[in-house]
């Protein structure tokens, strides 16, 4: 397992490159591998229950990957199928115990042969890959997830210091987190589509960009200017990126429709993670050196996740795996009319056509479609109330209650726990009430995964008001941390019963598991296009409420100003709820949802 996964990731195939591919090989690569009886489009083999064939229709989920048996495939010596008709039925039915079935191939009309998993457990297959293959993949994006995230809020204690250092105001010192996150915003309208496309894949986009962010991270350190830092750190947000636009992806991609939204959670709480505690550990090291250790700290984790990442994240997406398996086959059999689907698929794929999907969907899916207007909104304003936070921290516990940097820091492990016990409700509520559900009564409807944000969502606004008024000498700083503590459980579980589980393709309709997401599930077309305007529209809110924070506190109090934010969720609260009582007649009448 250990020698596949190194194989698979940058530094196996660096390897590969420069032996010429005589160490680290694949199985179509060793001298002794036979190309299965099935890619010889001669060869008829008669259809048995000793074999599956792959539906037309169902070409497309093949290559990405889709899980359960009937649809995933491994690979089985030709030899051993012909043994199998000599079988008694007692002999092949305990065969059939002890190892996978071959598949056929779809042969297109003009011979092609598409190629595909060799047997239903193909263990180049993500979804058939070990429980420790796939835990050391989960391990490496939520570390990954983390450092990103991290990288943005570790700055805000340093934000005084650097208005002190550099000689600039409160706002322009306040645009080197902005700037992060609008980075971080922006960046999926490129690397999300590079992603998807399968001569590409996922691997590649992660290397390559999260090298660079490693890379930036030391001249961020080293910069004695306020333009240069704030270039810097806009690039580092940009390039960290697709932990954001695909790590959830990539989860996907090995896990099954059952299981991925646990998954997808736990990969949500590194995102969150990252920001609570990225104060914690560098409000310490600014009063033990200078605000330049914050950002050294960046390069500290950056460091070795990418070098972890370089020798053992192997590619995940499906189609991509198999563009390269049918490559390694047509390299032993030329002159076969063999081709993976996704190569079909891309021969009808042009640039422009990417760069309309990317670019200008987003905004007309946005402009156009009042549900989706409000969701985009509405993230934009949770994500806005949580980045106030690293604005109105310092006037609360440093002014109000007189902690050091350090011990502000500690005052984000607050957000920490919301975070971690939303997400046991979170699973709580999938295990004993929706996986019960669905087993029960099958595919429900899109509002129905809004249930749990209509009672999240009241929490918000009154998690703000605990904050905004018990910030006062006269009480215990615990009173206004727990007012932190649930906004962010109500802002995790809004996230995950409405909009974070995106990564999921809901186009596979014959998966009834297939619901976990409300959006995706009303515009599957417009899925990747959608969640793009989205990332956009929602950083971009929160790069603006980080840079108007301060003097919205200032200037009216904490009290007075935390009530503003409350009442502005507090009307998004009638918004989910008119949303989950009217969808069906929004979908109804919407002229970019599934009908």
């Amino acid at each position: 397992m250990v020698a596949d996964i190194i194989r698979d990731a940058a530094v196996g195939q660096l390897v590969r490159f420069f032996t010429k591919k005589r160490l680290l090989r694949y199985q179509e690569e060793e001298p002794d591998f036979q190309v299965p009886a099935f890619y010889d489009a001669a060869n008829v083999i008669p259809q048995s229950n000793d074999v599956l064939t792959v539906d037309p229709e169902k070409q497309d989920d093949m290559s990405s990957g889709c899980s359960s048996a009937t649809c995933t495939l491994n690979a089985l010596d030709a030899s051993a199928l012909s043994s199998k008709a000599e079988l008694d039925t007692t002999e092949q039915h305990d065969l059939q115990q002890t190892v996978s079935k071959p598949v056929i191939p779809e042969k297109l009309d003009d011979g092609t042969v598409l190629v595909t998993w060799y047997t239903e457990d193909d263990q180049s297959n993500p979804q058939n890959w070990s429980l420790t293959k796939k835990s050391v993949v989960t391990s490496l994006i939520m570390l990954y997830t983390t450092a990103v995230y991290l990288g943005g809020s570790i700055y805000a204690p340093a934000s005084g210091a650097v208005m002190e250092a550099l000689g600039v105001s409160a706002p322009v010192s306040s645009l080197g987190l902005a700037l992060y996150v609008v980075g971080y915003g922006v960046g999926p309208l490129l690397w999300s589509p590079l992603s998807e496309v399968p001569s590409i894949g996922r691997n590649p986009i992660y290397i390559a960009t999260f090298a660079i962010f490693t890379i930036l991270a030391i001249p961020t350190s080293l910069v004695n200017n306020i333009g240069g830092l704030l270039v810097l750190r806009f690039l580092m947000g940009f390039f960290g990126s697709p932990a954001l636009a695909t790590g959830g992806a990539t989860l996907s991609d090995m896990f099954s429709m059952v299981k991925i939204p646990y998954l997808l959670s736990l990969w949500a709480l590194s995102a969150c993670l990252g920001p609570a505690i990225g104060p914690l550990i560098s409000g310490f090291s600014i009063t033990a050196k200078n605000w330049h250790w914050s950002l050294w700290e960046i390069l500290w984790l950056a460091a070795p996740t990418f070098i972890a990442m370089a020798l053992f994240l192997p590619e995940t997406n499906a189609a991509t795996i198999l563009l390269q398996r049918a490559r390694r086959l047509r390299a032993l059999e030329p002159t076969k009319r063999l081709t993976a689907q996704s190569e079909i698929d891309q021969g009808s794929m042009t640039w422009s056509a990417t760069a309309f999907e990317a670019l200008y969907r987003p905004w007309q899916l946005n402009i156009l479609d009042p549900a989706i207007a409000f969701t985009s909104i509405y993230t934009g304003l949770m994500y806005t109330l949580f980045y106030s936070f690293f604005e109105a921290f310092p006037l609360t516990y440093i002014d109000i209650y007189h902690f050091n940097l350090g011990e502000m820091g500690l005052a984000f492990s607050a957000a920490a726990v919301g975070f971690g016990l939303a997400t046991v409700v979170y699973w709580a509520y999938l295990y004993y009430h929706m996986e019960a559900r669905i087993k029960r009564n099958g595919m429900v409807s899109p509002e129905e995964r809004l249930v749990p944000a209509l009672f999240a969502s009241i929490l918000m606004p009154v998690g703000m008001f605990i904050y905004g008024w018990t910030s006062r000498e006269d009480i215990h700083w615990i009173v206004p941390s727990i007012g932190v503590a649930i906004v962010t459980f109500g802002v995790f579980i809004v996230f995950q019963a409405s909009f974070f589980l995106r990564h999921i393709d809901c186009t596979r309709t014959h998966y009834p598991q297939c619901i976990f997401i409300y959006l995706p599930m009303t515009y599957p077309k417009y899925t990747a296009s959608l969640f793009a305007g989205n990332d956009v529209i929602r950083s971009s809110l929160a790069a603006g409420g980080i840079l108007w924070s301060t003097p919205l506190f200032t200037n009216l109090g904490i009290g007075p100003g935390s009530s503003l934010l409350a009442a502005l969720m507090a009307v998004c609260v009638v918004g989910i709820w008119i949303l989950w009582a009217y969808g069906a007649k929004l979908r109804s009448k919407s002229r970019f949802a599934h009908k």
